[in-house]
């Protein structure tokens, strides 16, 4: 276990990215979410498979050269939510960031679809239970990032940390 390391979960467009960004910019080690790389670079989301397959994979690589204090933007348990192996559970299991994961909640005010976020609302509202349901599964203790704006956010989560 690192519990210098925590994970950040949640559905697409509830403001993880935003809020990774304001806590780099207030020094925190952050570590980027894995699926939109690997989107960029195969010119689309890859099937399912092989998706999950590679997120586990790089995430794995991330979560074994990180040190904390460090705050993942997605985590192996997303990889493994997305797509449940006996790889991925075994993953899980034996390599464990702080019992604490951070998850934001679906916030339609803020929602937008892009060109890597092709989810619907409702794709992006079951993905959040997905991924909620994967980190209680593997014995994690949510914590629910507030709706408010990014720097309350920032503070609340380096709160958490002891930050």
């Amino acid at each position: 276990m690192k519990p210098g390391l925590f994970a950040l979960t949640g559905g697409p467009g509830a403001g993880k990215t935003t809020l990774v960004r304001a806590l780099e910019a207030r020094g925190l080690t952050c570590v980027p979410e894995t699926a939109r790389a690997i989107i960029r670079e195969h010119g689309g989301r890859p099937p399912l498979p092989r998706f999950a397959a590679l997120m586990l994979d790089r995430d794995l690589a991330r979560f074994q050269e990180t040190e904390g204090p460090a705050l993942f933007d997605r985590s192996l348990v997303d990889a493994w939510a997305t797509h449940r192996t006996p790889e991925g559970e075994r993953a899980v299991r034996e390599y464990r960031y702080n019992r604490i994961a951070f998850v934001a909640p679906p916030w339609r005010e803020i929602y937008v679809q892009d060109a890597e976020r092709d989810q619907t609302w409702d794709e992006a509202i079951a993905s959040h239970e997905l991924c909620a349901r994967a980190y209680a599964d593997a014995g994690y203790d949510l914590v629910e990032l507030p709706l408010s704006d990014v720097e309350t956010r920032a503070a609340f989560v380096l709160g958490r940390m002891g930050l």
